[in-house]
């Protein structure tokens, strides 16, 4: 639809706003982006799907290898504008985009161009509606055999020169973008065990010093190396806030082991040219058992990050945060809205920002968009904001959005992200499903189920979107459309 140009002050106004771009000068630090983002999401499950397995690269044998069919391979639909506004609207500031690069990249770190558009699109999406956007590089990591990052300093000597060129190409895309970007140099980076925890529990013994010792320095050189790389590109990069994670994302929660805090106390504050422009980032999945029993380990991780990590300099965000028990919202809901409610009040009293894993909405639901669990949505701005909760005062971007959440451009064309051809040649409804040639609808395509009144016989997938028999083993799931670490 057409507006009519502004002018003035008017007209400067709106453009930083659309576009996100200001002058280097008037970056705000990382403490008060933190504070400003409020409380956050991740687009999971999406711009980060990938085939997992290099004994199974069924997306790149299966499909025509497009955005799209990355984008839907873990059974989200693709991402919306109007998705994004509906948690503008109710209170989110921030939104956290996962990406995972290595199908789209060559040898030297090099982007394909589609997929470079794709993920910008997204990020313009948050960017336009006033929110703060994460980027970062997450598959890449992990447990996954196809994960070519790893907290090993083997790994870091042979792989350094390509992930200083992904964040080069990355940050060069984006080095105009304002200071509601951020990049997050990496995901859930593990040794060469997979250990989860903390460095070297995937071993035999438990934990080697040794093997710990060097996984954190390769941390703290991966951490370094990506600074680096976004600062050398100029721009608004060389002061954009930037955020490194702990060894795994660990958050040292726990009382069981004498290492739970190493991650902590082991990640360096990176060598940086400019002062106040990096935040750190844990990732908090808590068990749920009775109200004060979660609020007291609540209390105690959080006063471990703040002890052992804020200490150095650097705010904190908790990239993600859910829980660890798979029934909780089914079997235990009342405690697990009041706990969550709590320790989203917990986590703005220490000045963190809190961004919810998935969940909140999912599968078809995000193609309407509608809520999927709207009372845990409640219990996060509640938690947030208080009783009073959040009303949206800002200006009304329903004309940008048309009823199926596609985006009009000022001329009213449409840019379609639901409907879309599948590598088959089959059409997806905009509830994700898709239709076969003779019209019929295969519901079980999303793979990744929405979370129902007994999700006690959900199927389990891994990580890479392959489905396993059960979570027996330690490492991270999707159940019932929700994040899963067993350790």
């Amino acid at each position: 639809m057409k507006k009519n140009l502004l002018i003035g002050t008017a007209w400067l106004a709106a453009f930083v706003l659309t576009t996100g771009k200001v002058g280097a000068q008037d970056f705000e630090s990382a403490s008060e982006a933190v504070a400003n983002m409020r409380v956050g999401w991740n687009v999971g499950n999406s711009l980060e799907s990938n085939s997992g397995d290099l004994d199974n690269m069924w997306i790149e044998t299966w499909t025509d290898r497009s955005p799209n069919a990355y984008e839907t391979a873990w059974g989200q639909p693709a991402t919306t504008k109007a998705l994004i506004k509906m948690f503008r609207d109710a209170g989110f500031g921030a939104i956290r985009v996962p990406v995972t690069w290595y199908p789209h990249i060559d040898d030297n770190g090099a982007v394909d161009e589609k997929w470079m558009a794709r993920v910008k699109e997204v990020v313009d999406y948050v960017i336009d509606l006033g929110l703060y956007c994460i980027l970062n590089v997450h598959h890449d990591t992990g447990s996954a055999n196809t994960a070519w990052l790893r907290a090993s300093g083997t790994t870091y000597t042979g792989t350094k020169t390509k992930f200083e060129a992904l964040w080069t190409n990355i940050a060069n895309e984006f080095k105009d973008y304002g200071e509601k970007l951020l990049f997050e140099g990496y995901n859930e980076m593990l040794d060469d065990y997979s250990s989860w925890c903390f460095a070297s529990f995937g071993t035999s013994s438990g934990y080697d010093a040794s093997v710990a010792s060097d996984a954190y320095s390769a941390i703290n050189n991966y951490a370094q190396s990506f600074v680096n790389a976004v600062r050398a590109t100029g721009g608004n990069n060389a002061v954009r806030n930037l955020v490194v994670n702990t060894y795994g994302g660990c958050d040292g929660d726990g009382t069981w082991s004498s290492h739970l805090s190493d991650p902590l106390t082991n990640l360096n504050y990176p060598e940086d040219n400019v002062s106040g422009h990096i935040a750190f980032e844990v990732h908090y999945y808590p068990t749920i058992s009775d109200l004060s029993t979660s609020i007291s380990g609540a209390q105690q991780c959080f006063g471990s990050i703040k002890t052992n990590l804020m200490s150095k300099g650097a705010p904190v965000i908790i990239g993600e945060c859910g829980t660890l028990d798979d029934t909780a919202y089914n079997t235990n809901r009342d405690v697990m809205l009041e706990f969550t409610k709590e320790y989203i009040a917990l986590a703005k009293e220490y000045g963190m920002a809190a961004f919810y894993w998935m969940t909140l909405s999912d599968a078809s639901d995000r193609s309407v968009p509608q809520w999927t669990t709207e009372d845990l949505k409640d219990a996060i701005i509640t938690g947030y904001y208080g009783d009073e909760g959040f009303t949206y005062e800002g200006d009304d971007d329903d004309d940008d959005i048309d009823s199926d959440g596609n985006v009009e451009d000022n001329n009213g064309n449409v840019d379609e992200n639901n409907g879309d051809d599948n590598s088959d040649g089959n059409v997806e409804d905009n509830n994700g499903n898709v239709e076969d040639n003779n019209g019929n609808v295969d519901d079980d395509t999303n793979g990744i189920k929405n979370v129902s009144s007994d999700d006690s016989n959900e199927p389990v997938y891994n990580m890479q979107g392959v489905r396993v028999d059960d979570m027996s083993k330690k490492g991270l799931y999707i159940k019932g459309g929700k994040k899963y670490i067993v350790r």
